[in-house]
């Protein structure tokens, strides 16, 4: 009975794990297309880099879909190749993200640059540090009860994302209050230094992982 409990109490948090990928697919996806807009259209670096990266999150979250539902499918699979193919893909769209957000940010300092209005990136900041916190919460609850490093890993990432919020509030909101146009490319500064602490955090996973699938071939 112990056996049987444990097993449906596992299945219930890879179901919960499940669901908390898909959620994170759809909104970033959401996110993106809305920040990416009013970043376009408003002229605002820092909100427009804050859009990019909740597709690089997209693609995260895809990653860990797809290690979920393998996981359901077959408990005894190892971690596959595709994920740590997708890890790698990731960290390397964010120092592309990185190197576009520093010449962009450059750029826009020395032709003195400034954004038309940034209210929607107040609005989307402080949407998104809820959500994201609720995520956080949430995959932390089940990477432990899974003892699963990577679900473990991707909240870590999700908390990346609330410090890039602070980051696109911040600088919103002191050009709200003293129109000083350059925050904007400061701002992106900041998500520059994120992006790179990400792509080299996902990097070193994915390294990891290799490790850990020669260790279990070396058993084998």
């Amino acid at each position: 009975m112990n056996t049987l409990a444990k097993n449906g109490s596992q299945n219930n948090f890879w179901g919960y794990a499940l669901w908390l990928a898909i959620f994170t697919v759809t909104y970033n996806l959401a996110e993106g297309l809305i920040s990416i807009f009013f970043g376009v259209s408003d002229e605002a670096i820092t909100l427009f880099g804050f859009g990019v990266d909740s597709f690089i999150e997209v693609m995260s979250g895809i990653g860990i879909l797809a290690m979920v539902l393998r996981i359901r499918q077959n408990p005894n699979t190892p971690r596959s190749q595709f994920e740590k193919t997708a890890l790698q893909i990731t960290a390397t769209s964010f120092y592309m993200l990185a190197v576009g957000l520093a010449v962009t940010a450059v750029y826009s300092l020395f032709t003195a640059h400034k954004p038309e209005t940034t209210m929607p990136g107040l609005i989307i900041s402080v949407i998104s540090s809820a959500v994201m916190w609720l995520l956080v919460i949430g995959k932390r609850k089940v990477g432990h009860a899974l003892n699963s490093s990577p679900i473990l890993a991707d909240a870590n990432c999700t908390m990346v994302c609330i410090y890039m919020s602070i980051v696109l509030l911040a600088s919103s909101l002191i050009y709200q209050l003293t129109g000083f146009g350059f925050i904007d490319s400061i701002g992106a500064l900041g998500l520059i230094y994120f992006s790179y602490s990400e792509g080299k955090e996902a990097f070193e996973k994915a390294a990891g992982m290799e490790d850990c699938c020669e260790d279990e071939e070396c058993k084998e």
